[in-house]
């Protein structure tokens, strides 16, 4: 594999790939602002740690559901098509947030729904995407060019944090908003520029019978793969887990450390810095080592280093720890989605990866919800230490797993 690589030309070599690669950049500094002004307004609405889990919630249960439906789409209608037309709905609702909220007309509720509707979105969008890599550089590249779009979305988590927070203490969400829906126009004019993302023939909107037998075939491929199976079911632990604690890393920071908004938006800047460099790592170290080698020496290093964060007493040194636990974490999603591109044929990757998605991402809800509860009923700190000690304790299982240690595809 390392000298088939090393003869491929560079991903960015392709047109159509630094167009989508644009694209993608410019939507994931506005999702970077999103994602730090939604809770950090709905922690400020009401003071709660379960209440600021909801909104994640909100935006995982329907993005793992409608994967399955992204992932049928993506592998038999026009990609872009389908990632502009999310994108397009991105963009009014975010718009309709902005004019909500200026209008002092924006509420709790409201923002769950419009969650809840961006999610569906995302979960197409995304089917689309997974899909289009392989077929503008093939599954070989495959790992490099997630690793790539994990460095897209690390920049711009190391731009969003600092300046986001800066911003919503000063002028309140508002210009995260507006930011947020013009970087999804501007995805799309950036999308429209590329002449196909595939599929070379398009079968049309599938009936509710071709989704469901998509459905049952992309989980056979799935469960018949001992060591996808393996990586799927210890992701949903893991996932679970370490979302838990993500979930209430704001109500860590302020009532562990009384951190400002400024010091949470540096605190994540800090965590974005890790997470560019694990992704630049997993995009240069691109199958040097065998997969399953590789990635247990990961996921150790991530489930240890993640201790010293809840037992740290300064909030920077914490931030030390969590950036190079975010390091490791990163990897390891490249490594692993690389891996599910290259043994996954071009016609399947859609089916599959909804399959794979709804798996990894449905203990995300109950997980941020348990961690919340445990954040308001005994204390951030506490919960915390629950995500650190049972992380560790899933990711060595997964380590000693032999169908996941001894792969080499």
């Amino acid at each position: 594999m390392p000298s088939t690589l090393a003869t491929l030309p560079g991903i960015f070599a392709s047109r159509s790939f630094r167009q989508y690669y644009a694209g993608q950049a410019l939507s994931l500094i506005g999702d970077g602002l999103r994602t730090l002004a939604v809770p950090l307004l709905v922690y400020k609405l009401t003071g709660s740690a379960l209440s600021t889990s909801v909104s994640y919630v909100c935006e995982l249960t329907p993005f793992a559901l409608f994967g399955l439906l992204g992932g049928s789409l993506a592998d038999r209608v026009d990609r872009r098509a389908l990632m502009i037309g999310s994108d397009a709905v991105r963009c009014a609702i975010m718009s309709l947030f902005a004019l909500l909220y200026a209008r002092h007309e924006l509420s709790i509720p409201m923002i769950y729904v419009g969650l809840v509707l961006l999610s569906i979105c995302a979960a197409l969008f995304m089917g689309g995407q997974s899909s289009s890599i392989p077929f503008l550089l093939g599954r070989e590249r495959g790992t490099q060019a997630i690793a790539a779009l994990n460095a897209a979305e690390s920049t711009s988590n190391l731009i969003t944090p600092i300046v986001g927070a800066a911003a919503f203490n000063i002028f309140g969400p508002l210009p995260a908003l507006i930011v947020n829906a013009a970087t999804y126009l501007l995805s799309q004019f950036s999308l429209a520029r590329i002449p196909t993302l595939g599929p070379e023939r398009s079968s049309g909107i599938p009936s509710l019978r071709h989704i469901g037998d998509d459905v049952r075939l992309g989980f056979r491929i799935l469960f018949a793969d001992r060591a996808l199976r393996s990586l799927t079911l210890a992701s949903l632990v893991l996932n679970a887990i370490g979302f838990g604690g993500y979930s209430i890393i704001i109500p860590f920071l302020k009532t562990g450390f009384a951190a400002t908004d400024v010091q949470v938006g540096i605190f994540l800047t800090i965590s974005a810095v890790g997470a560019i460099c694990g992704s630049l790592f997993a995009g240069r170290f691109a199958s040097r080592w065998p997969f399953g080698r590789a990635l247990c020496v990961a996921l150790t290093l991530d489930s240890v280093l993640f201790l010293p964060v809840i037992l740290a007493r300064n909030i920077w040194v914490a931030g030390v720890f969590w950036a190079i636990a975010n390091a490791c974490a990163n990897f390891e999603v490249a490594q692993i989605v690389g891996f599910r591109l290259r043994i996954i044929s071009e016609e399947m990757v859609g089916r599959v990866f909804g399959a794979v998605r709804l798996l990894v991402l449905c203990g995300i809800p109950p997980g941020a919800l348990l961690f919340g509860y445990f954040a308001d009923h005994y204390s951030a700190r506490f919960a915390m230490t629950v995500s650190a000690f049972s992380y560790l304790a899933i990711a060595l299982a997964a380590v000693a797993n032999p169908a996941i240690r001894e792969e080499r595809r």
